[in-house]
């Protein structure tokens, strides 16, 4: 008797012949065919809370809040987390969690910061904070694809791990970067037309993880997978493969932004990334992202880590103390819950 599949698991198959021809996924940067282009209501949403946080920040601060340094500052802030969160979102849109991205990034950068590694210059910093971002999603990868362990309790393990490793490799100690090319990609000399490298990195990861969500066969089947894992299996999807993929591209993103934050702080600290997983969760789930999976947003993630970024500076420059923040970060996470429910019950998903 053949097994329904549903349009949400279409996306083509690894192996033999390729399903029915039915309306493939849908995740929310993209517009619903045959109705024409649609405004996202959640991504509005975030854009008018940015506005009012922009709003509050030139009053409140309009002398230090609107200096181009500043603005430079948060977008600059918001660049590490942010490619960690573009990660989080793809990893969460098929229905898993990463708690170790945090983790992750410290042990990418004082990896990375080591003596022996410095000694190869740029290229080394560089290639070391990939290879060992990439090592850890693999270790997360097979254990949940292959060990078949529930995600949140693989990258919990992962976050100890990471964490004390990388306490061992410093030996608690902070490692001062002596590489001056690295150094100078931090100094306003090397912005071009006034935007931070850092800043265009991200913009970049950003660009080309909505093109790969929304516009490759790989984006597909990760809406698939977290959709309905068993359709997905049943369309062909290899989905052991699929997550393996993902907690990949989760570490590979965590190798990026541990050699960013290694260009801003100009150090590698066994503390780095301390409670990055948090915020990257956060972010996705305020932008749209489903926590149970098959729906997602980079786009939305992306204003998410936006509107946390600008709430910490603009608390920072009014000398509020960090427990309000975390109170109005956590009112936030709620009220953007809340959306997603209502919209989602008026058949907005």
């Amino acid at each position: 008797m053949t097994q329904p599949v549903s349009s949400a698991q279409q996306g083509g198959p690894d192996h033999g012949t390729a399903p029915a021809p039915v309306p493939g996924p849908r995740t929310k940067d993209a517009p619903a065919r045959g109705r024409g282009p649609r405004v996202d209501v959640r991504n509005l949403s975030l854009i008018g809370v940015l506005a009012v946080l922009i709003a509050v920040g030139g009053i409140t601060e309009p002398d230090a809040f609107l200096d181009t340094g500043n603005l430079q500052l948060i977008l600059t802030q918001a660049s590490v987390i942010g490619v960690v969160t573009v990660g989080m979102t793809f990893v969460i849109t098929s229905g898993g969690i990463d708690l170790s991205v945090g983790a992750m990034v410290a042990l990418a950068s004082v990896w990375a910061t080591t003596v022996a590694t410095q000694e190869y210059g740029f290229a080394g910093i560089l290639f070391t904070a990939i290879v060992v971002g990439l090592a850890a999603g693999l270790v997360n990868g097979l254990l949940v694809a292959y060990g078949r362990m529930v995600p949140f309790i693989a990258t919990l393990a992962m976050l100890a791990s990471a964490r004390g490793l990388a306490l061992q490799i410093t030996d608690g100690k902070t490692q001062i970067v002596t590489v001056t090319s690295v150094l100078d990609l931090g100094l306003p000399d090397s912005y071009v037309l006034g935007i931070p490298p850092l800043v265009m990195m991200f913009a970049a990861v950003t660009v080309i993880g909505w093109l790969v969500l929304n516009r490759t066969t790989f984006g597909r089947r990760t809406v698939a997978v977290g959709g309905n894992a068993e359709a997905a299996r049943l369309a062909g999807i290899d989905v052991r493969r699929q997550r393996l993929f993902l907690y990949l591209l989760s570490g590979l993103c965590c190798g990026i932004a541990a050699f960013m934050l290694i260009i801003l702080s100009g150090s590698g600290q066994n503390t780095n990334g301390n409670l990055y997983e948090l915020d990257a969760i956060a972010a996705a789930i305020i932008g749209g992202t489903l926590l149970s999976g098959g729906r997602g947003t980079i786009v939305g993630s992306v204003l998410g880590v936006l509107v946390f970024t600008t709430i910490t500076n603009i608390f920072a420059l009014n000398n509020l103390q960090s427990d309000v923040q975390q109170i109005a970060k956590g009112a936030i996470i709620v009220a953007a819950v809340l959306v997603q429910r209502r919209t989602s019950a008026h058949g907005e998903t």
